[in-house]
């Protein structure tokens, strides 16, 4: 019997349906109070695939009565967008028309300011949703005439709800008993990921795959693992999600905290992306270990060449090895302090020229020692070292360098103190 997708039975009627995003859509909460006013802004929803924008969007329209054109960037054109706009002067648009555009950030500026028009115009709504962040994709013009909601990946036991449910329309449905183990239904909603449609996917290949047995039908953990594998860490390598894993990873590192390390790690390996935890290894090397231990970085380098070579999966071992490393290092930003402090100089125009001593030679070509360069070579006083002006003068007596509070910067700190001293 050919029914019609889980994802499509399971849609919401009503906002108190929508899985998760109780930051939006909970009683008391401002998003709600103005869609149940029925005073519907222009607005830009952001987030993850599958957590409930469309769904929304939906329910939006049927409680507010309004004409709802569907459109998707990746197909729409500026003729869809007309032929919109024409329906608001026809019996459709009686009580106003509802635009939802999936997808804009696929829009070209040109076809934004088309959109921007009918925003202005107030002769439709826009709801306009995308999984990238609109602040860098959506024109700012027409940005600023919508409020920005953001969806978020949904809690797995959010997702459980619509599992468990989706398991009742399926008995309803087929008319079988579906019996399974109550691990195997957290797994469905752990793999999701935060999105609804992806475990309710698997559920249908698996009402599918498994065959009944006199009106039963028995789901095992093993079947449910075979199906969701592949969806374990997948994320997109262009989103948002991206970045916020590879900020998750360096945070982890930076925090001292190996456990997490190794799970961020595992999540992009899991994915097949070696290049991004690889960089975000070296760079935690220098920027948080630094000066604490700077053999960190010939290590950590060490090992992002022997995973280049190895390849997925065996990569995994000296990238986790790196990352356990790194997080269990003593830590020292002071080569970063230090740069930044500099780079805030430069950029405010200090520095101006440099000191006499330091100059080439060859600025005073055959009068340099009329001239009196009077650099004093450090190579030829104790401990080779000798006091003379080295910073710009309008930097002088500037610090950059703060030496951190470990073992390796203390000591070098310690001889040069006695060193300067005498």
């Amino acid at each position: 019997m050919n029914r019609s997708p889980l994802a499509s039975l399971l849609r919401p009627e009503s906002l108190d349906e929508v899985f998760g995003q109780k930051h939006l859509l909970q009683h008391g909460a401002m998003f709600r109070e103005a869609i149940e006013a029925g005073k519907i802004p222009n607005m830009v929803f952001y987030g993850p695939s599958g957590v409930g924008k469309t769904t929304v969007a939906n329910i939006i329209a049927h409680q507010s009565h309004m004409q709802l054109d569907r459109l998707n960037a990746t197909t729409a054109s500026i003729s869809d967008i007309k032929s919109a706009i024409a329906d608001s002067s026809t019996l459709l648009g009686i009580n106003g028309i509802l635009i939802y555009l999936d997808e804009i950030q696929y829009f070209n500026k040109k076809q934004q300011q088309t959109l921007l028009e009918v925003v202005e115009n107030g002769d439709v709504t826009l709801i306009a949703s995308t999984t990238e962040n609109p602040y860098f994709y959506v024109y700012g013009a027409l940005l600023s005439r919508c409020t920005v909601f953001e969806f978020k990946s949904l809690q797995w036991d959010d997702v459980l709800q619509a599992v468990e449910r989706a398991f009742r329309i399926l008995e309803d449905q087929e008319n079988v008993t579906y019996i399974i183990s109550s691990e195997a239904k957290e797994t469905l909603a752990r793999s999701s990921g935060g999105d609804v449609r992806k475990a309710l996917n698997a559920i249908d290949f698996l009402s599918v795959a498994i065959k009944e047995d006199n009106g039963v039908k028995n789901i095992s953990l093993d079947q449910v693992q075979q199906v969701v594998t592949k969806s374990y860490g997948t994320y997109d390598r262009e989103g948002d999600e991206h970045f916020d894993l590879a900020s998750a990873l360096m945070k982890s590192l930076r925090g001292s905290d190996p456990d997490a390390a190794v799970h961020y790690l595992a999540r992009f390996l899991e994915a097949g992306d070696i290049i991004t935890p690889s960089r975000r290894l070296l760079c935690s090397a220098c920027e948080d270990i630094g000066l604490a231990h700077p053999q960190a970085i010939s290590i950590v380098n060490s090992c992002v060449q022997a995973a280049e070579r190895l390849g997925l999966p065996e990569a995994y071992l000296p990238l986790t090895e790196a990352a356990i490393y790194l997080a269990t290092l003593p830590k020292s930003n002071s080569v970063a302090a230090a740069y930044g402090a500099a780079s805030v100089d430069i950029k405010k125009g200090k520095g101006k020229g440099f000191p006499r001593c330091l100059q080439n030679v060859h600025a005073d070509s055959a009068e340099v020692e009329n001239k009196g360069q009077n650099y004093l070579y450090p190579h030829d006083f104790p401990n080779h070292w000798v006091d003379q002006q080295y910073m710009p003068q309008d930097l002088i007596s500037t610090k950059y360098y703060i030496p951190g509070n470990n073992k390796m910067e203390q000591l070098a700190k310690q001889y040069w103190d006695e060193i300067k001293k005498k």
